[in-house]
């Protein structure tokens, strides 16, 4: 590992503007930026479809195909590499695997996923998430067209926030937005993106990450 490699990993309330964030961070620090891409590498290493893995991203473990993965933590109890019957563990070790390399190889902004938790042991890796009241959550739903009323904007971040607790909270040993769960915890409302994206890099300044 590059012993100057540092990590920003991002969890986020759907709608609250994580991703957003994000794509601020990467292009003002000049580092990588992985959110979705994730998924499309993980799935390209492993020779399984990126479909199967774009309808089990951040998603708590289910039946697929009659076989349920009990597993905590990340070991499936069943995969077969034509990818026909694949536990969602399986593509939470790919990811894992993933999240892993790409800390030890690069500088990057890392979105979802529990990659805090992936890299709890990494010494140069700075954990945030960003949420919002719901109100504001909605109309940034609706403003960039992801749903057509409020009601149903509200209903969409009200099931992904759950899917991705779900998710986060059976993986790791912490609680999906609970503030001790990360360095830094970000109400995107009070100030607008560009100030929070500035006050998150001071705060990497004074830990002596970045100059």
């Amino acid at each position: 590992m590059n012993n100057d490699n540092f990590v920003i990993t991002v969890g986020r309330q759907f709608g609250s503007g994580g991703r957003e964030l994000g794509h601020m961070l990467a292009e003002k620090l000049g580092i990588a930026y992985y959110d979705k891409e994730l998924l499309a590498e993980a799935a390209q290493r492993k020779g399984l479809s990126s479909e199967f893995f774009e309808k089990n991203d951040e998603r708590f473990p289910r039946f697929i195909n009659g076989i349920f993965s009990f597993a905590q933590g990340y070991q499936p109890i069943n995969s077969y590499a034509g990818g026909s019957a694949i536990s969602c563990d399986s593509v939470y070790q790919a990811v894992d695997e993933l999240i892993r390399h790409l800390a030890e190889s690069e500088s990057c902004v890392i979105v979802g996923r529990t990659a805090d938790y992936i890299l709890r042991e990494h010494p140069r890796c700075v954990n945030i998430f960003v949420h919002a009241p719901m109100d504001h959550c909605v109309e940034r739903i609706m403003r960039r067209g992801d749903m057509g009323s409020a009601d149903k904007a509200r209903a969409m971040a009200q099931k992904t926030n759950k899917l991705r607790a779900n998710y986060y909270n059976f993986y790791t040993d912490k609680r999906w937005g609970a503030a001790e769960s990360y360095h830094m915890t970000i109400d995107s409302s009070l100030m607008p993106m560009e100030q929070v994206a500035e006050t998150v890099i001071d705060y990497l300044r004074r830990r002596g990450l970045v100059k």
